[in-house]
C-alpha cells in the first residue's frame, strides 16, 4: 500500500490544496488518507488513485464545514510537524505563495467563499474530471443535484458583470495603481483618480476626498501596502474591478472602486467580517 499511496501522494495534494486553499491543511487530510488506507483491506481497494481522491474528498469536506462553522479568521502561520516516512518535508512559505499563484490567489478567494458541498463539486468535476456520479457520493446528493451544485458555483467563479462594463480600462487603471503605490508615486496616483475622488474605509468615521490628498494618504501608507504585496490580487468585486487581500487565500481586507472617465471615482476599504463575506468576487481571466 505504501508504494501506491506514494505514487499518488502529489495528486492527492494538488486536490485538497485547491479544495482548501492551505498547504498545511491539504498535508493534514493527505495524511488522514494514508491513515484510512493503512487500515483498509487491500481487497475493497481496487483503484488506489480514485479510492484515495474520495477520501481526502471527503476529509476536506468536514474540513471545510468546519470551517464555515467556526468562520475564523485567516490562519497565522505555525510550525510544521517534523517530517516523518509518511509525511513529506514541510513547505515554507515562499513555496507555498507560488502554488497559490499557480492556481490564482483570486480564485482561491472564490473558492473559499463557495458552500463546502459547491467548492467539492466543482474542483473535483472542473479540475480533475471526476464524474458527477462519482461526487455525488461524497456529497450526498443525487447526480443531478451534484451538477447544479458544480453548475451555481461555476457561476459564482466565472461572475457576471455587466456587459457595457469596460473591465479592460479598470484592470489597467487599477494596475497603474499598484504601480505607482509600489513607487510611491504621488503624481502617477493623482493621474488616475478623479478630482473629486472619495475613500472610504469602514475602519474609520468620515471621508477623505480629492485626488491629492487621497494620493498622499496613500503614499503615507503604502509600507502596508508593500508589506501584503505578495497576498494582493486583482478581481471582480461587486462586478467591478477591485482588489482582495487574501494570505492563503482566505479574504482578509478588499478595495472596492468605481471608475468614472477611466479614472478611480470612490475607494472604499472593506475589513468587516460580514461585509467582506457578503460581497460578490470573481476572479478575472
Amino acid at each position: 500500500m505504501t508504494i501506491d499511496f506514494e505514487q499518488h501522494r502529489s495528486h492527492l495534494r494538488s486536490v485538497a490544496y485547491r479544495m482548501l486553499g492551505s498547504l498545511s491543511e491539504a498535508d493534514d487530510a493527505v495524511q488522514e488518507a494514508w491513515l484510512r488506507l493503512d487500515r483498509a483491506d487491500p481487497t475493497d481497494v481496487a483503484n488506489p488513485r480514485g479510492w484515495l481522491t474520495t477520501v481526502v474528498a471527503r476529509v476536506c469536506l468536514d474540513m471545510l464545514r468546519s470551517r464555515t462553522s467556526r468562520r475564523e479568521d485567516p490562519p497565522q502561520p505555525r510550525a510544521e510537524p517534523a517530517a516523518t516516512s509518511d509525511r513529506p518535508a514541510p513547505i515554507n512559505a515562499e513555496q507555498e505563495l507560488m502554488l497559490a499563484d499557480s492556481v490564482g490567489l483570486a480564485l482561491l478567494v472564490v473558492l473559499d467563499k463557495l458552500e463546502p458541498a459547491e467548492r467539492i463539486a466543482l474542483v473535483l468535476h472542473d479540475v480533475f474530471g471526476v464524474p458527477f456520479d462519482e461526487i455525488a457520493t461524497i456529497v450526498s446528493r443525487t447526480p443531478e443535484a451534484t451538477r447544479k451544485l458544480a453548475s451555481r458555483a461555476r457561476q459564482r467563479v466565472q461572475g457576471a458583470p455587466p456587459p457595457e462594463t469596460d473591465l479592460a480600462t479598470q484592470r489597467t487603471v487599477i494596475e497603474n495603481f499598484i504601480v505607482a503605490l509600489k513607487q510611491g508615486d504621488v503624481q502617477g496616483l493623482i493621474a488616475i483618480l478623479d478630482p473629486d475622488v472619495v475613500v472610504r474605509a469602514d475602519v474609520a468615521a468620515g471621508e477623505v476626498r480629492g485626488a491629492e490628498t487621497v494620493a498622499r494618504n496613500w503614499i503615507s501608507g503604502a509600507a502596508m501596502f508593500v508589506q501584503f504585496a505578495k497576498h494582493i490580487a486583482v478581481a471582480l468585486v461587486d462586478g467591478s474591478v477591485g482588489l482582495v487581500v487574501a494570505p492563503k487565500g482566505r479574504l482578509f481586507r478588499a478595495l472596492r472602486f468605481t471608475f468614472e472617465g477611466g479614472r478611480i471615482a470612490t475607494a472604499e476599504v472593506i475589513t468587516d467580517r460580514a461585509r467582506l463575506d457578503a460581497l460578490d468576487i470573481a476572479a478575472l481571466d
